[in-house]
């Protein structure tokens, strides 16, 4: 006699709240896994196509809380959140919400409070994905608050949204580091803006340097968890990369954008960080030691060793 095939196990209910792009894919996604899928929107009708491919769509934002076991939020912003869970705050209590909407550390910190003072279980996320790579290999997120919710629902938010990582309880700490790598990002950025205006006053074609600079770029990466060692160890001995060697080769950067007519606005203050570890006598230091320049207003940094006071050592 054949045996009966095993039925596959019921799939955890799940709302969205707030279909931008990033939402909408979120909820496809988690349709098309055979999740029970609620959706609201402040513009109904962008809830249209996910109906007709499966989701259902809550008229209340009540009614999407309390159709979900997991709730997520995907918003404009952490006072969006605010005032959309307002509206179903009675509903709350008992949800597990994860809430993937960007913000700055304090907003974050303080909508977790709210929440959490009207019953839920909460976890905030940082996503670094694009609609288009959901729950591919390319996308991760960085969650903080809960790690009840986090480790109950991780295997349904790693399918639809990407690999997780945990970062800790206090609910702001995904904001942190999603500010800090965005930064690394921004930074990147304004490198390659310079670079191709410089290029681009002896007539060498973007698309031309970019391919230099990639390259180089890629190869410049790797030097970043030595850094990121010495920072932690407060060691900054090195024979190659010296704050000497870069303040020299920066400047030159500088004086050649200067007499180009591109001015410094985007490097200029890397220049000073290096120049005010230079003229405080640790020129052959390694470059990394241009964090201790940054720390200020009495905080103690992360990496373990005293912050320097302002004004100098």
């Amino acid at each position: 006699m054949n045996s009966a095939p095993e039925s596959t196990p019921p799939r955890t209910p799940v709302s969205v709240i707030g279909l931008g792009n990033l939402g909408r894919a979120l909820a496809a996604a988690l349709v098309e896994r055979g999740h029970p899928t609620t959706v609201w929107n402040r513009t109904a009708g962008r809830a249209d196509d996910l109906v007709a491919r499966g989701a259902r769509r809550a008229d209340t934002v009540g009614e999407a809380l309390e159709a979900g076991e997991l709730v997520i939020v995907c918003l404009l912003d952490q006072d969006a959140a605010r005032a959309v869970l307002a509206q179903g705050a009675g509903a709350l209590a008992g949800r597990a919400v994860v809430n993937i909407t960007s913000g700055t550390p304090e907003p974050v910190r303080e909508l977790a409070d709210w929440a959490a003072g009207h019953g839920a279980d909460y976890l905030a996320g940082a996503v670094y994905a694009v609609p288009q790579t959901i729950g591919t290999p390319e996308a991760f997120v960085l969650y903080s608050g809960s790690r009840a919710v986090f480790e109950a629902h991780r295997d349904t938010l790693d399918a639809v949204l990407g690999g997780g990582t945990f970062t800790g309880a206090d609910p702001a700490l995904a904001s942190v580091h999603d500010m800090a790598v965005l930064s690394g990002m921004y930074g990147m950025f304004a490198g390659f803006f310079h670079g191709v205006a410089l290029a681009g006053t002896e007539g060498i074609s973007a698309a031309d340097i970019t391919r230099h600079m990639t390259r180089w770029l890629t190869e410049a990466a790797a030097a970043l968890p030595g850094f990121a060692a010495e920072i932690d160890a407060g060691d900054y001995t090195t024979e190659t990369s010296t704050l000497d060697i870069n303040a020299w080769g920066l400047g030159a950067i500088l004086t050649a954008s200067r007499a180009r007519g591109i001015g410094d606005a985007l490097l200029a203050p890397l220049q000073e960080l290096f120049r005010r570890e230079v003229d405080a006598g640790h020129g052959a230091a390694s470059l990394a030691r241009t964090v201790e320049s940054l720390p200020s207003h009495g905080r103690a940094p992360a990496w373990g060793h005293p912050r320097p006071k302002a004004g100098g050592r």
